[in-house]
């Protein structure tokens, strides 16, 4: 039975991440990593042989590990240190229960403290509010009905699934949190996968990675804006548009929305706003 990513959030949301995650991953780095090297694959089975040689018991869905260290927890000191100066250790997917150790300039996205907030009139339905299971979802929900990624994009866009499950070739299996479907008024037409993380879970690039990757196979004739979403204190909205800038996630830009009653922006605020509209 295929591994589900969606298997591997839910584990990890439940806060089950114990040492014994990081110390398989760390014993299999040592396996196979060699001074100079910028990357390496290792496979399921290595995690299965890793285990048992350490007498630990493993997870229901192996996967779990790898997610843990991806997006909850740091990788072992041992093998943060063993990166070249300015880049830091990831594990992408490699294929059908495979994964790739390699190093990049950029792991996690966090919001910047020195960002202003925007103020939006927040248009949640109160059901919506009420009733959204997790911050995930509730997160989802509100860029949805207040429509960020039109406002955040300067497009028109449409959802056009939920939890997109599919098989990457090379990747292997991926979930997308929400992927819209939009067009500017110059009739180019975009494909956005949107990834949202609430809670204690952070943005990880290889996530990125992997929604463009399923996005050049799956939707070649559009053009692809990856967008993330994340939580922040106050219950403010940090929303980046990522690309792949050779291997690497760059970030193209970064806003904070703060959802209020119409009520609550001021008039001075709106003048504010448009004296910085520059775009």
């Amino acid at each position: 039975m295929p591994h589900s990513p969606k298997a591997d959030k839910t584990a990890a949301s439940k806060g089950v991440v114990p040492n014994r995650y990081q110390a398989i991953i760390e014993l299999i780095f040592g396996q196979h990593h060699e001074p100079g090297l910028m990357a390496f694959e290792f496979s399921r089975d290595d995690i299965v042989n890793a285990a048992q040689s350490m007498g630990v018991t493993l997870p229901k869905n192996i996967g779990d590990i790898v997610y843990s260290v991806r997006y909850r927890t740091e990788l072992p000191q041992t093998i943060r240190e063993a990166a070249a100066a300015g880049r830091e250790w990831i594990i992408e997917g490699a294929g059908r229960g495979r994964y790739r150790f390699r190093q990049v300039t950029l792991n996690r996205i966090m919001p910047r403290d020195d960002l202003v907030s925007i103020k939006i009139p927040d248009s949640t339905p109160e059901i919506i509010s009420a009733y959204a299971l997790g911050d995930e979802q509730a997160l989802l929900a509100k860029v949805r009905y207040n429509r960020l990624v039109d406002v955040f994009l300067g497009i028109t866009s449409y959802s056009l699934q939920n939890h997109l499950r599919t098989t990457v070739a090379a990747v292997g299996q991926i979930e997308i949190d929400e992927i819209y479907v939009g067009v500017d008024r110059h009739g180019r037409q975009f494909v956005v996968p949107v990834q949202a993380k609430g809670g204690s879970d952070q943005h990880g690039v290889v996530q990125t990675q992997q929604d463009i990757a399923c996005c050049a196979e799956k939707f070649p004739s559009l053009l692809c804006r990856p967008v993330s979403a994340q939580f922040m204190a106050g219950g403010r909205i940090a929303m980046f548009e990522l690309t792949l800038e050779q291997g690497d996630v760059k970030v193209v830009s970064e806003r904070h929305y703060e959802l209020v009653g119409a009520a609550q922006i001021s008039v001075a605020e709106l003048r504010s706003y448009g004296q910085r509209a520059t775009d």
